[in-house]
């Protein structure tokens, strides 16, 4: 029990310092949404746009965006075509996510001082326990485990690194835990198809803590009709504000 206990320990501190990250998720200050107007924000250096060249920013003496070795300067830069991971510019003590979701361009700054994550106090969780990591098998695309008598599945996705990635809903969403979702990531599946899915590690996603995270859904079918009481809860919910951030 005492190496389960300081296991889970060690997940939750690492999720706690990702979630402090000052240019983590609760970081960001904003998310634009680029067209072919030339807009300037508040958050970012540069004018910023959309044009059949992709993302383009003007931007006036004085200001710069770096990626790795590349400073970009005053004057019009076509960024080219991104994808879904993007790319990261920094300028001061920020940086700017310039990515795309479904066809469109996205500017996202993140800032160590962002009203979010200088709000944050922290994640609250249940306690851990063992009873709540369950012997699985995966079939296809999905995990089977059982509860209460009864054989349960869930969609899993896998990862390049071969874990495999669970959204899911359950009794506690909505009530202690956040109402869209949680997600859980299991070690990659033995040769024989059996893997661990411990929802002691149900972790919130990005969309918990910030409107500006632009999140998938749980599958239909991956909503589990009991409660999971174990893993992250909703800081707002527990809080009592009922506001979901």
């Amino acid at each position: 029990m005492t190496d389960f206990v300081d296991a889970w320990q060690a997940w939750r501190d690492s999720r706690e310092r990702r979630l402090r990250d000052p240019h983590g998720w609760l970081a960001i200050t904003a998310i634009h949404w680029l067209d072919a107007t030339p807009e300037r924000f508040d958050d970012a250096p540069g004018t910023w746009c959309h044009d059949e060249r992709g993302p383009v920013v003007v931007l006036d003496e004085g200001e710069t965006l770096t990626t790795g070795d590349v400073v970009l300067a005053a004057g019009s830069h076509a960024l080219g075509q991104v994808d879904e991971d993007g790319t990261t510019y920094s300028f001061g003590d920020a940086t700017v996510e310039v990515a795309d979701r479904d066809g469109r361009t996205i500017v996202r700054p993140r800032h160590p001082d962002a009203p979010i994550l200088s709000a944050y106090r922290g994640t609250p969780c249940y306690p851990p326990d063992p009873a709540w990591a369950f012997a699985a098998r995966v079939d296809g695309d999905q995990v089977m485990f059982t509860y209460d008598g009864a054989e349960h599945r869930l969609v899993a996705w896998p990862e390049p690194d071969g874990y495999l990635w669970i959204l899911f809903r359950d009794a506690t969403s909505g009530v202690t835990t956040y109402a869209a979702m949680r997600q859980l990531l299991t070690a990659p599946p033995a040769a024989d198809g059996t893997v661990t899915v411990d929802f002691n590690r149900a972790g919130n996603m990005p969309c918990t803590y910030t409107d500006f995270a632009t999140c998938p859904v749980a599958p239909p079918g991956n909503t589990l009709p009991f409660a999971v009481e174990a893993g992250e809860q909703d800081p707002a919910r527990i809080a009592g504000d009922g506001s979901g951030h």
